[in-house]
């Protein structure tokens, strides 16, 4: 699998059967979104920064619910779970996504403002790669990233959903994170990686730079 890294929660996963998979679309950030191409879009919530479906070129079918579904031979799994630590009461839901190809599975846990729960936990099951926001404010900070890390045990976490460079939201950079965490996180040097070829990185947190162009 073909992970790509587009800043804020956007990503883009390219199946071993070729079918693009593009995550939480964003706009008025502060900085632009590439104008790409996708097959599949899902989105973890509707709040604009997620939510910029007119954004993707194409016609992607668009998966923005808590399911069970199959795109290109990739079996999707939405769970419900909660933005806030009020159950909602302060910004609503989330959607966590779970994205299994061949013995690939995947996670990103969106705008997930909730401490672990264990029926949460059991959900999501063991993941080979997991997307967790590290920013604060809006989604869980740092500290409670690691909790999802320590109890979820991914073979690699990367971070999402902080303040990368020209981003204009009240969140954390990634600082926090290091100073918390510093010795397990790695910079991956690019925006591009083959999962596979992750092997180094395993057990670690990954930090990857901003891809700032459509790369189709």
């Amino acid at each position: 699998m073909i992970v790509e890294y587009f800043g804020h929660s956007c990503v883009r996963l390219t199946s071993a059967g070729g079918t693009r998979f593009l995550i939480d679309p964003y706009e008025g950030i502060g900085y632009p979104m590439p104008h790409m191409r996708a097959d599949v879009v899902l989105c973890t919530h509707g709040h604009f920064d997620h939510h910029n479906i007119a954004g993707v070129a194409g016609e992607p079918k668009v998966i923005e619910s808590v399911g069970s579904f199959t795109c290109g031979g990739v079996r999707i799994t939405g769970i419900a779970s909660f933005h806030d630590d009020a159950g909602g009461a302060k910004r609503g839901k989330n959607i966590i996504y779970v994205l299994e190809d061949g013995d690939t599975r995947v996670c990103h846990l969106g705008d997930i403002g909730e401490l672990p729960r264990a029926d949460l936990l059991r959900a999501i099951g063991k993941v080979d790669l997991l997307f967790v926001p590290v920013g604060g404010t809006y989604t869980v900070d740092a500290k409670d990233a690691l909790a999802y890390i320590r109890a979820l045990r991914p073979r690699v976490a990367m971070a999402i959903h902080y303040r990368c460079e020209g981003c204009t939201l009240d969140i954390d950079d990634e600082q926090p994170l290091l100073r918390l965490a510093g010795n397990r996180c790695s910079r991956l040097g690019g925006s591009t990686f083959d999962l596979g070829a992750m092997s180094r990185y395993m057990g670690r947190i990954v930090i990857a730079e901003r891809r700032r162009d459509a790369g189709e």
